[in-house]
């Protein structure tokens, strides 16, 4: 079980760190790297010819402005790919979300919310639960466990107020 998450900045991390934490707390190993479209295409290509025959399922890439990344990736791939738009110009991601989110037809990224990195782990957790029973169970669990937090946050509501 594998998951490589490229960032194009290591100003990108703080946003891309708990996706991180979380694969690793349910046993996928990360390979993580900082590697820009832009400045460090052969770089890149290489790493993702390596992801390719290493056993990788899910590739997550996060990316600010241009945020060319994802689609890059995506464009020498055909693992799934989940993009990250990260805020950090004067558009607060808005920019990077457009850019990611419009691929041309045939080079697919799925694309989280702006920042969202923790969701582009579980979207990953989920993608790779299809073949994996073990993500699969503690997925299902984890759930759960919302929902009881959920349905206690919502009887806490009902006692102060009715």
């Amino acid at each position: 079980m594998r998951v490589a998450i490229i960032m194009g900045s290591t100003s990108d991390l703080p946003k891309l760190e708990p996706a991180i934490d979380i694969l690793k707390d349910y046993g996928v190993a990360v390979d993580v790297r900082c590697l820009s479209a832009h400045r460090a295409h052969a770089g890149l290509s290489a790493f993702i010819d390596e992801a390719n025959s290493n056993g990788t399922e899910v590739i997550i890439a996060g990316a600010g402005m241009a945020a060319a990344l994802p689609g890059v990736v995506a464009s020498q791939t055909v693992l799934p790919v989940i993009g990250v738009p990260i805020s950090g110009s004067v558009l607060d991601g808005v920019d990077a979300l457009y850019s990611i989110v419009q691929m041309p037809p045939g080079i697919p990224v799925a694309t989280v919310a702006i920042n969202g990195g923790k969701n582009a782990a579980y979207l990953a957790l989920q993608i790779m639960s299809i073949k994996h029973d073990s993500i699969k169970d503690k997925l299902t669990s984890y759930r759960k466990d919302m929902e009881v937090q959920a349905m206690k946050a919502n009887e806490e509501i009902i006692a102060k107020y009715n």
